[in-house]
């Protein structure tokens, strides 16, 4: 656990050395693709990258997102993880379909995330053609999220994955890996993989 501890603050620090903005001021928020099919998108997905959040931090390992619809408009979120401790926890939430691929994603008892209804927070940026990794972010790129349907990625896919956050407006040096068990096994700036 300390050797992981240890690992993040060194990813932290040296994304950090980079640069500190997460976008250029001036960048142009971020767009949805242009069509989602809501049914191929439902089900189990790998964080392979994020940019680092409060709500996060302590998550150390195989963190995953799964998706389960609800109704025509509400999608079931349940987003959990590994922590410092080796323990898992996970958040339950609703995404609402504002727009194609744009949603605005609300868990209860989170401070200003609480509410169904809202502006969009979760958008839908890259897609790969066979649904098997997304870009996902909010409009200002404060957040950010490479998931996958699976743990594991060969390098010519974190080159891909790499060149289509950096096309997005996003600083790939504060990015940060994932770990998965079956997967990259640190944390370090996605610049550097």
């Amino acid at each position: 656990m300390r050797k992981t501890i240890i690992g993040l603050a060194a990813a932290l620090l040296a994304a950090a050395g980079s640069t500190l903005v997460a976008a250029p001021a001036q960048a142009a928020p971020l767009r949805p693709v242009p069509q989602l099919d809501v049914s191929r998108y439902l089900g189990q997905w790998y964080q392979l990258a994020a940019n680092p959040a409060p709500f996060n931090l302590d998550c150390v390992r195989d963190t995953t997102a799964n998706y389960t619809l609800i109704d025509e408009q509400n999608i079931r979120v349940e987003n959990s993880c590994t922590t410092v401790t080796g323990e898992r926890r996970g958040i339950v939430g609703n995404a609402r379909v504002n727009d194609t691929a744009a949603l605005h994603v609300s868990f209860p008892d989170v401070p200003s995330q609480d509410s169904l209804d809202g502006p969009s927070n979760y958008i839908v940026a890259h897609l790969a053609d066979d649904y098997s990794w997304a870009l996902v972010g909010d409009p200002s790129r404060l957040s950010g999220f490479v998931l996958s349907r699976s743990p594991v990625v060969d390098v010519a896919d974190w080159q891909e994955i790499r060149a289509v956050v950096e096309a997005q407006g996003y600083n790939s040096c504060l990015m940060l890996t994932s770990p998965t068990t079956e997967g990259m096994q640190e944390i370090r700036p996605l610049c550097t993989v």
